[in-house]
């Protein structure tokens, strides 16, 4: 079996194979602050006429307030009134408008696992396939059945496995490979599959660039994204799940099905860019160079670790920001915050003139503050690069990894960070 194959088996009790349609049990649950209130709404209507209107198990749901966060008008407040509240009333674990980006919460606080299947009112949820787990993103309604009942009807993917081998280039990341391989298969290129990324160029990743590649397993119409689990993984885990042991069960075998295996090197892969309006609108780098730049986004769930961070400081090195540049970075999580922070790379930029937000999605998803102007061209670390995305449908996002972010944050430019 594939891995998909062997977790859905284990959520419905009984051996399962791609194509078939299962009811499955939930693992884990996730809503937040914008999705939240219509999967409460929907979950009260199921339970209306009921004496007992208790979630089926407050243990495996989590609240994240990520979003619009501070509330940024007065209907984000009430939504946050009515989550608070439903999280209380339900004994529900709420991370508040402090904690950080859902998909970086969830397992840096410990609740994500190998053989999971998680559910998430947010598409990227498929980000926790990085630690073998099968996590996809649903809507409100389906969360509000999940939330009564702690299951829910699933179609059992096929499986479209990335093997990459050889070594990433110096000044070349999991962001520069993900976005390669969406411009090679495109938009609808994985629709309804597991993107199931494998390989020595895997492997060799840490847990913050496997994190990155999974996330975007949607951008390819992936069901999920799924790296198989190994030493990596298990010394993330350890550090966060009490007496956490890794269970070499959880990966695809030798002869299992995949509907197609596609093979990659990555010994010449250069610095990538998703131009607008599509993320499988990729072209390398040096296509794009002096490419004019009003905004420069790094952070979200894709590229908001401390790593991500780090990347970018690097290229930026001792240099002023270009004149006209503006420059906003909002960490994934307090965590990753804090870890910046003692760095020393948030008073850095704050003397270089860029802004340090606390964390939250922010400026990826044309939120609360850093939306773009008419004509404006933004340059993301983000996931997605939609017409008004960002802003203005008149203005053009594009997206990068941290260090092309930071080269180009000198110039003023879309920039190789090859080149610095």
């Amino acid at each position: 079996m594939t891995l998909s194959e062997k977790i859905f088996s284990k959520a419905s009790g009984k051996n399962v194979a791609a194509g078939e349609f299962v009811i499955a049990d939930i693992d884990r649950a996730m809503t937040h602050d914008i999705t939240g209130p219509l999967s409460v709404k929907g979950f009260y209507e199921i339970m209306e006429g009921k004496d007992d209107k208790k979630v089926w198990d407050p243990s495996k749901i989590v609240i994240v307030f990520d979003h619009q966060v501070p509330a940024d008008s007065q209907n984000a407040a009430q939504n946050h009134i009515l989550m608070r509240k439903f999280a209380t009333d339900q004994g529900i674990l709420n991370y508040d408008v402090f904690e950080g980006v859902c998909h970086q919460v969830l397992p840096e606080k410990g609740h994500v696992k190998p053989g999971d299947l998680i559910v998430g009112t947010d598409s990227h949820t498929c980000a926790y396939g990085a630690f073998g787990a099968f996590s996809t993103g649903l809507g409100s309604t389906d969360m509000a059945a999940v939330l009564a009942s702690g299951k829910l009807w699933f179609k059992v993917p096929e499986t479209l496995r990335f093997n990459v081998r050889g070594n990433l280039p110096k000044h070349v990341c999991s962001k520069d490979l993900i976005l390669h391989l969406i411009g090679d298969v495109g938009v609808e290129g994985a629709r309804y599959k597991a993107a199931e990324f494998a390989g020595p160029a895997i492997q060799k990743m840490q847990m913050p660039e496997r994190m990155t590649m999974s996330n975007m397993a949607i951008e390819m119409g992936g069901k999920a994204g799924l790296i198989e689990p190994d030493q990596v993984t298990e010394k993330y885990l350890k550090e966060r799940i009490p007496n956490f042991s890794l269970d070499s069960y959880w990966k695809s075998d030798a002869d299992a099905n995949f509907s197609k295996i596609r093979e990659y090197d990555v010994s010449d892969l250069e610095p990538q860019v998703a131009c607008p309006h599509n993320v499988d609108n990729v072209k390398p780098v040096s296509e794009l160079v002096g490419t004019k730049v009003n905004q420069i986004f790094v952070g979200s769930c894709t590229n908001g670790r401390f790593e991500d961070i780090q990347m970018m400081m690097n290229a930026i090195g001792n240099n002023p920001l270009a004149k006209g540049i503006r420059l906003i970075v909002v960490p994934a999580s307090r965590t990753e915050y804090m870890k910046a922070l003692r760095a020393g790379y948030v008073e850095k930029l704050m003397d270089i003139g860029a802004i340090v937000e606390s964390p939250c999605c922010g400026p990826c998803m044309g939120g609360s503050f850093g939306r773009l102007g008419d004509g404006e061209v933004g340059l993301s670390t983000s996931n997605r690069n939609f017409k008004g995305r960002q802003g203005s449908p008149n203005s053009f996002v594009y997206l990068c990894s941290p260090e092309t972010a930071g080269a180009s944050a000198i110039t003023g430019e879309i920039t190789d960070p090859r080149e610095i």
